[in-house]
């Protein structure tokens, strides 16, 4: 129970990194707040709503013995954010941890100048600036505290690029961007950032089946055919589980990794030492 007593907000915990990641800080012990969109979003084919889902995880939490706030909201919103913490404040007295895993991956099949101004933003307001938003609102309370762990899930495409997949990839690149620049911002207050890159990850069914599909149309290839590609371009030679992700980022919530910050750790099955 390494996490007895601490209090983790987790973004995206409706399925995938996000309901693993909430399912093994809840198994250590933390009391997590869950945040997830409400709705889907628009433009992007499988980025689906929390409805149900968000509630699911918070059952699985709750079996741990967590205690567990659900708090359906949008990271493209400021104020969304900032009631967020606000909430997480008022029920638990502080913040130790944030895992900034809210992300969308819409796949253009476009080169840079074919993608459209609203596709370029939505994926840089998602994958990048909710990430500030939440870093900026859960920071705040960090220093009052002098102590926080923010952990960012970026990803392969943060660290080598991918054709096609332009604004995907420099979301994700700045995002470790941000993560190297907070962590020294912010050392000096006793308040560590370090990101998290997964390359192809198995994720839940359902949402898997819908990128896969969408992903596959774009390249125009069978989604079986596509598939076996990820595979394949794993060194192992299979696609790292949700679980494996969520190892990592235990690690780096917890005090096991006090003196780690601005750092990268790579779960990607050998993917990027290639």
């Amino acid at each position: 129970m390494r996490l007895r007593g601490k209090t983790v907000i987790v973004t995206g915990a409706a399925r995938g990194i996000g309901r693993a990641c909430a399912e093994l800080l809840a198994a250590h012990g933390a009391d997590l707040v869950l945040v997830d969109v409400a709705d889907d979003l628009p433009l992007v084919p499988y980025a689906l709503g929390s409805e149900g889902q968000l509630a699911h995880t918070e059952k699985l939490c709750r079996a741990h013995g967590a205690t567990v706030v659900s708090c359906p909201a949008d990271v493209r919103d400021l104020h969304a954010v900032e009631a967020t913490v606000a909430t997480a404040v008022e029920r638990f007295g502080r913040v130790d941890a944030v895992v900034n895993n809210a992300g969308i991956a819409a796949p253009s099949g476009k080169a840079v100048h074919e993608i459209a101004e609203d596709e370029w933003n939505i994926m840089l307001d998602v994958d990048l600036s909710g990430a500030w938003r939440m870093t900026r609102a859960a920071g705040e309370v960090m220093v009052r505290q002098r102590s926080g762990s923010i952990v960012n899930v970026s990803s392969t495409a943060g660290l080598v690029g991918y054709r096609n997949f332009a604004a995907y990839v420099t979301a994700k690149h700045g995002l470790i961007g941000l993560t190297r620049a907070a962590a020294l911002d912010y050392a000096p207050l006793k308040v560590r950032v370090n990101a998290v890159c997964p390359g192809s990850v198995r994720d839940d069914p359902v949402l898997e089946g819908r990128m896969l599909s969408e992903i596959a149309k774009s390249l125009d290839v069978p989604v079986a055919e596509h598939e076996e590609i990820f595979v394949q371009a794993q060194p192992t030679n299979e696609l790292v589980e949700a679980g494996d992700v969520a190892e990592a980022v235990l690690w780096l919530v917890g005090d096991g990794s006090r003196g780690v910050t601005g750092s990268v750790v790579t779960v990607d099955g050998g993917f990027s030492a290639k």
